[in-house]
């Protein structure tokens, strides 16, 4: 396994197991076999309803706490600073553990400066060991770090080939901010898997799409949490560190970036409003 080091010094594993849409009841086999395979970084959120999951999986795995890097998210509907703090212990709670390695507020809405002192806050107690954002564009990254005393360790957000987020990800160095992708598959939207660019590249290392998709986001300093419900392909996500990609192959994939989401926009008013609606 390959680490980053956060600007507060705290080491992440670049690889880990994010569950956003795995099912409640399902998450904690799918996190047993994720740790049973080589995961030692589990992606959660309060908005995935599955934290429970995680911590019982993390309480049966067998893997010394400290040893495993936990990241769970603020959802919006506990935002502001009372709320926050609340749902910090709440989360506590469910993910069975007396700290958690990486908190992150998961959408740039409602009071997040209040949540983000809630976490400060945490933070100072020992409950959280480093804290940062989710989906936060470079203009609301960059007004944050201006006025907060302890600048986000991470900023997560939506990258993947077609998405690249190289303006971000610049935005991010200037401020000592990690770079972490969600969705780096995009969920395959676009023909991603089967993009002959990226075939053609992992074809010469005899890696697969995913596989050479990983490796052209590691070695683009870029965190990655890859999901599956199945434990032969979280196994072939994590087979990823003993290639490298050419430089000439890093630019033929960087040639792919379309600059757009296959997904939603934050600064699109509906968005904003489906987004802030969920509970």
């Amino acid at each position: 396994m390959e680490f980053v080091t956060l600007n507060n010094g705290v080491e992440m594993p670049i690889l880990g197991y994010g569950v956003y849409q795995v099912e409640p009841g399902e998450c904690e086999r799918c996190v047993l076999d994720a740790i049973e395979v080589g995961y030692r970084s589990i992606d959660t959120a309060q908005a995935y309803h599955n934290e429970e999951g995680v911590g019982a999986a993390v309480a049966k795995c067998g893997v010394a706490r400290d040893q495993l890097f936990l990241t769970t998210k603020v959802w919006i509907s506990n935002g502001g600073y009372e709320k926050a703090k609340a749902s910090i212990e709440e989360s506590l709670r469910k993910l069975k553990s007396d700290y958690i390695d990486l908190m992150l507020i998961h959408q740039p809405f409602n009071d997040y400066y209040g949540t983000y002192r809630a976490m400060e806050e945490a933070y100072r107690e020992g409950k959280l060991r480093a804290i940062g954002v989710s989906n936060f564009y470079p203009d609301r990254l960059v007004d944050l770090c201006q006025f907060v005393e302890i600048t986000p360790a991470v900023n997560q957000v939506g990258t993947h080939p077609f998405l690249q987020q190289g303006a971000a990800h610049e935005i991010m160095k200037k401020y000592g901010v990690q770079h972490e992708s969600w969705g780096p598959f995009a969920e395959g939207k676009k023909g991603m898997f089967s993009n002959p660019v990226i075939q053609e590249i992992g074809g010469k290392y005899g890696k697969s799409a995913a596989q050479t998709i990983l490796r052209f986001l590691i070695q683009s300093d870029v965190v990655v949490i890859p999901k599956s419900t199945h434990q032969a392909r979280m196994a072939e996500n994590f087979d990823v560190f003993d290639f490298s990609l050419s430089e000439a192959d890093m630019e033929a994939i960087r040639g792919l970036d379309e600059g757009t989401s296959a997904f939603l926009s934050h600064q699109d008013p509906a968005t904003v409003e489906f987004l802030t609606s969920l509970h």
